[in-house]
């Protein structure tokens, strides 16, 4: 049994120096930032304002890579099976805390298979309609909704998404039958809510102000506990005609599950550093998500708890892939 001991001790002795010698020279060469929903979007307008602070604080280029699909899977996978060197990393989102309650067959497992670096923004939604629907507020829309069962439909940025789950929670809390219409990001879902082709959305606050200041949509109500420095004078959705109504949505970093430790503590400490740019700061707060930058360790336990919050939505409301 001694020579086992002995080689399982160099084993780890040997896994240690290597971590360390690979975090000592990071990074060497261009990182890869894979956002998997589409450009133009929260998650890739967040993901950018990252990606170009990091680059210059590393001296070396990280470059934005647009993976949408299947609700975020596609690109979520592309990372898990990645080489967990830390040259390619995730902007993860909401949908990875709801992909196991809703598909029975996963590619990569989020626990196992990402490793989490650090929580990146929180931010809420924004119910906006067609400036054509005959509803100016989230009563009216109600009304609406129960008049016409089954007839209004909303658009997400995918089964799952942050925006999928908050229609879900609205229908849920209030009795309504809006249909859900999945596209493959924020930014398609958007454009065919402003051209009248589906009657409204849940959509992040980054990619409404534009359009809502421009009068293309009609804010009705955002999805968290407080107004948005965004949006000041639109109402929460809570207090506007749903009582206790509220959902958030989230950017993390993450990057594969085999990454050494020191690769993660040295792409976490560049996150935190970023996110106290001014610069990146001004973006986030101008499109309505909060910085955030907890500990990878935190972050763990953040994605454990949204998975069982919103696994048991999606249970209680017999959600399934489409």
């Amino acid at each position: 049994m001694r020579p086992v001991r002995c080689l399982v001790r160099l084993t780890a002795t040997w896994m240690l120096i290597a971590g360390t010698t690979a975090a000592q020279g990071y990074p060497e060469k261009p990182v890869t930032l894979i956002a998997p929903f589409p450009a133009g979007g929260s998650v890739d307008l967040v993901a950018r304002a990252v990606a170009q602070q990091m680059s210059e604080l590393w001296k070396q280029p990280v470059v934005v890579a647009n993976r949408p699909g299947a609700g975020g899977n596609i690109g979520a996978e592309a990372v898990a099976r990645a080489n967990p060197d830390g040259y390619t990393l995730l902007m993860g989102t909401t949908a990875l805390a709801s992909s196991p309650a809703l598909y029975s067959r996963l590619a990569y497992d989020l626990m196992r298979d990402l490793a989490p670096v650090g929580l990146v923004v929180t931010m809420t939604n924004v119910l906006v309609v067609h400036p054509s629907l005959p509803a100016h507020s989230v009563k009216e829309l109600l009304a609406l909704a129960k008049a016409r069962p089954g007839t209004l439909n909303s658009a997400s940025a995918g089964v799952g998404s942050s925006n999928h789950l908050a229609l879900v929670l609205f229908n849920t809390m209030t009795g309504a039958d809006i249909m859900h219409i999945p596209y493959k990001g924020a930014a398609p879902a958007v454009a065919d809510v402003m051209g009248g082709h589906v009657a409204m959305t849940f959509v992040p606050i980054a990619a409404a102000v534009p359009p809502v200041k421009a009068g293309r949509l009609r804010a009705l109500g955002v999805t968290g506990a407080t107004r948005s420095a965004a949006l000041p004078d639109v109402p929460t959705i809570s207090a506007a005609g749903v009582p206790g109504y509220e959902a958030t949505s989230w950017n993390a970093l993450l990057a594969p599950g085999a990454t050494p430790r020191d690769i993660v503590v040295k792409v976490h400490g560049a996150l935190v550093e970023s996110l106290r740019a001014p610069r990146v700061r001004e973006i986030l707060v101008s499109s309505g998500a909060d910085a955030a930058g907890g500990s990878p360790d935190e972050l763990a336990r953040f994605l454990r708890e949204e998975t069982v919050k919103w696994g048991k939505v999606i249970k209680a409301a017999g959600i399934k892939p489409e």
